[in-house]
């Protein structure tokens, strides 16, 4: 991800530093890894540095005790407005996983395309982790996947059809 702006700059140290001590479950690699290779799919399709440094931040609000109110004051409106989009709004009270995922789809359905578009290079990047490294949880979570692409058709259309692809190979391979 080549870095164009300030606005880029700043999410990516302050989502490096939201991250920092943290790691991926499966690869055990630097947590801050995942947002910035969200970022570089992002930038893969847009050049607004706007979605890349939400890209960036996609995880804090959600993975870290960055507040929402924190992105607010620090960024943009419109980098605020996406990451809240991004952030699963479910506790664990509200019920099993089934329940909780449902409540998050609702949310995400109501986010706007570059919002989409994010969480297409987020849904993108994960499977690669989850597939290599725990298939049996890839069942539940190709699942989950399936049904989230039935609201992020608004998004980049590359990487929505990317993000299908995966889906379909994935159910396709079972089948065989």
């Amino acid at each position: 991800m080549k870095i164009e702006s300030t606005i880029v700059a700043k999410a990516l140290c302050f989502a490096t530093e939201a991250h920092k001590g943290q790691v991926r479950k499966y690869s055990g690699e630097p947590y801050i890894n995942h947002p910035i290779n969200v970022a570089t799919i992002v930038s893969s399709v847009t050049d607004n540095q706007n979605m890349i440094a939400a890209a960036l931040l996609h995880d804090v609000v959600e993975d870290t005790d960055v507040t929402q109110e924190d992105i607010g004051r620090e960024f943009n409106f419109m980098i605020n407005s996406w990451v809240e989009s991004l952030t699963d709004v479910s506790k664990p009270e509200d019920g099993n996983r089934v329940t909780r995922k449902n409540i998050d789809l609702q949310h995400t359905k109501l986010g706007l395309p570059p919002a989409k578009t994010i969480k297409l290079a987020d849904l993108i990047d994960n499977y690669c982790d989850i597939y290599k490294h725990d298939k049996g949880f890839a069942k539940v979570y190709m699942a989950e996947k399936k049904k989230l692409l039935e609201v992020l058709k608004q998004g980049n259309k590359t990487l929505y059809n990317r993000a299908l692809d995966i889906v379909e190979n994935y159910y396709n391979y079972k089948k065989k």
